[in-house]
């Protein structure tokens, strides 16, 4: 692709670093953000800088928050003795837009993925195994996506957690496999928290 200004090309360029996104869509976008009044393009690059500067992570469950203990792990409503597994925040939001649960979450930060150099210790799995023991947590729930990286962190995490008192689930296999939780529809999602099993079941049916 030729580029008559190098300024367009390293934005380009840039841009094209996002995931889905290729050059085209990338030149595409650039352009638009060029065509647009100046302040609104400044309201973007605000709004990114003040993301990357002030963004924090929950302490409870890691979930990307404004405030050091996010709303849904303060809120009282909320059961605190059931915890639900996922792996990064579209996962939470896909769950709570279904309106069917009212536990709270984990949030690993990723999978356990040899081939991409990610192992137990890169993730929020420590964390999540010493809740489980130092506090009343009643019952996790799997709901990490039906691919080989998701089963394989949902078996490590369950070997952790041998000869400890918690009941484990996950989610009915309503999600296909290889599907992505953020991509389900919310009634499916919604059926497949309410009728979860326990993970022993999903061992023996794997």
């Amino acid at each position: 692709m030729e580029f008559s200004s190098k300024l367009l090309e390293n934005a380009v360029y840039e841009m094209s670093q996002l995931p889905g996104i290729g050059k085209r869509t990338a030149l595409r976008l650039v352009l638009h953000l060029l065509r647009q009044p100046n302040n609104q393009t400044q309201q973007l690059v605000k709004a990114l800088g003040t993301l990357r500067e002030d963004v924090k992570f929950c302490k409870n469950c890691h979930s990307i928050s404004d405030i050091e203990i996010c709303d849904i792990c303060s809120n009282p409503n909320r059961r605190q003795d059931i915890v639900c597994v996922v792996e990064d925040i579209r996962d939470v939001m896909a769950i709570e837009n279904t309106g069917q649960y009212r536990g709270v979450y984990h949030v690993l930060g990723g999978k356990i993925s040899p081939m991409d150099g990610i192992g137990p210790q890169d993730l929020k799995i420590h964390t999540l195994i010493e809740k489980v023991k130092n506090e009343q947590v009643n019952e996790l729930i799997f709901a990490l996506s039906a691919t080989m990286e998701g089963d394989t962190t949902n078996f490590y995490i369950y070997k952790q957690l041998e000869g400890v008192e918690v009941k484990i689930a996950t989610i009915a296999r309503g999600i296909g496999v290889n599907d992505e939780l953020e991509y389900a529809d919310e009634v499916t999602l919604g059926r497949s928290i309410i009728n979860r099993i326990p993970f022993e079941n999903a061992l023996k049916s794997s």
